[in-house]
């Protein structure tokens, strides 16, 4: 139409499409914006506990190391960046910055002193007073350069013990085999990096260590090796309270299994066995001592471990975070499963992989997921890249025995002018009775709450799940 605005005209079957299209978009975009929330329905926790996002913007997620100011420096292996995720509130991040690029599987984050370490598969760096420079990071020192270049079990989970030094482990560089001194070990480094010495010896590959509150003692994770079957050997907790001891690699496994191959050279007998055993194959990675408060008084300085999930097992089995309580006398209990989901029961695929845990300051529980992409397609649907991350936090709660009916019933009364004054009668006492206000009873919460940002559904996102611990 000349001089006019222009006219589009629609035949009646591109209309059809049209609505169809459109009908399917707002039937679809709502299921994938809510796709978080569908994930961390089927998380199952212990009563009392829940779970929602934390942060997002990570792809892959794997070591946590707590900074100062609310950050929290995070580390990936196969996408070769490091993270500063950053919260200006206590319940969700909402920054997140890439402090490095192109690093050769920076797996290890440690932060001391002010300043940040990174270990890559041969190599530990420093970055110097990395919170002041988040925007604009320093140039690497390098600390040390000479671990084994080796890919097979080459990424490393580092941390500063109670004794100032930097342990470093460097995993076995096969399945199963006997290789040079360095390999299957914990070394510890000075700060400097000048001094190393090996720590303890036959350990596979420990992707998680930490150290007793009260002791100090080292107690670390350890991936049994693979090809002798669907039930054996076990994934291993162990506990080294000095150093020199040997833990059995390569040949003896979960404390009492002699290997095939290398069994003969060396009796189970003679080599230090497991804390505790885990489940066969399930890839027991991350591990952290509660020292939190927010938990209840049962879960304090007892152990949660980040189960990776089994990868070439027939029925697969893991991904989930356990909890192994210790004992009086120091000694740890049987593991038992803390939250599980992760792992689609239906289609036998992988929804999230745990991968590292950590305690917030505010005693919250930070656990960190990475994805990889499904064989059998998922439903719901799930991103190719999925979380990379999670956390665990607990709303305050009244005070055991303050319950709203509690407290009504320990309000001061009104005090009476003179002994027997205003003494009610039967009548005026039932009236007082019931004229008297009731307290009034919270509403019950749901177990999973809803994300209430609605945050977005995307490929290589990072969630941080939030787990609130509220006495009944």
């Amino acid at each position: 139409m000349a001089g006019g605005a222009p006219t589009l005209t629609i035949g009646d079957e591109s209309m059809t499409s049209l609505r169809f299209w459109i009908s399917l978009a707002a039937c679809c975009l709502p299921a994938l914006a809510q796709g978080t929330e569908m994930h961390l329905d089927r998380i199952r926790l212990p009563p009392g506990f829940a779970i929602d996002v934390y942060a997002q913007g990570v792809k892959n997620a794997r070591q946590l190391a707590l900074g100062p100011n609310g950050i929290v420096f995070v580390s990936t292996r196969r996408e070769g960046n490091v993270y500063a995720v950053i919260a200006s509130r206590k319940d969700k991040a909402d920054r997140v910055v890439t402090l490095a690029k192109g690093l050769q599987n920076p797996n290890g984050v440690a932060f001391r002193g002010g300043a940040l370490y990174v270990a890559e598969r041969s190599r530990v760096l420093r970055y110097d007073d990395i919170a002041r420079h988040l925007d604009d990071p320093p140039k690497p020192v390098v600390v040390r350069d000479d671990f084994p270049k080796e890919a097979h079990h080459g990424w490393k989970f580092i941390a500063f013990g109670p004794d100032g030094s930097l342990y470093v482990p460097v995993g076995a560089p096969c399945n199963v085999c006997k290789s040079d001194e360095i390999f299957a070990t914990i070394t510890r480094l000075s700060a400097d990096g000048k001094q190393r010495e090996i720590y303890a010896r036959g350990v596979r590959n420990t992707v998680g260590f930490d150290w007793h509150p009260d002791t100090g003692v080292l107690w670390f994770t350890d991936n049994g090796r693979d090809e002798m079957g669907d039930e054996t050997p076990p994934d291993e907790l162990n506990r080294a309270p000095r150093a020199g001891l040997h833990f059995g690699f390569p040949h003896c496994h979960g404390g009492d299994i002699p290997d095939p191959e290398f069994g003969r050279e060396r009796p189970c007998k003679e080599l230090t066995p497991p804390a505790v055993n885990l489940g066969p194959h399930v890839a027991a990675l991350g591990m952290r001592f509660y020292t939190g408060s927010m938990f209840p008084p049962e879960y304090r300085k007892d152990i949660f471990i980040a189960e990776h999930g089994s990868w070439n097992r027939t029925t697969p089995i893991g991904a989930r975070v356990m909890f192994v309580p210790l004992k009086a006398n120091g000694s740890a209990d049987k593991a038992e499963v803390f939250a599980e989901g992760w792992l689609d029961p239906e289609t036998k695929q992988y929804r999230g992989r745990p991968v590292d845990v950590a305690v917030m300051r505010d005693g919250s529980l930070l656990v960190s997921e990475a994805m990889i992409k499904p064989s059998v397609p998922l439903r719901p649907p799930v991103s190719a890249e999925f979380p990379a991350m999670t956390a665990i936090r607990r709303h305050a709660r009244p005070r055991r025995g303050r319950s709203p009916i509690a407290r009504a019933r320990s309000a001061p009364r009104r005090a009476r002018p003179f002994p027997g004054a205003h003494r009610p009668t039967p009548d005026r006492r039932a009236r007082a009775a019931h004229d008297r206000p009731r307290p009034v009873l919270p509403r019950p919460r749901a177990h999973w709450p809803a994300a209430r940002d609605g945050p977005d559904f995307r490929a290589g996102s990072i969630f941080a799940t939030w787990l609130s611990a509220t006495r009944n």
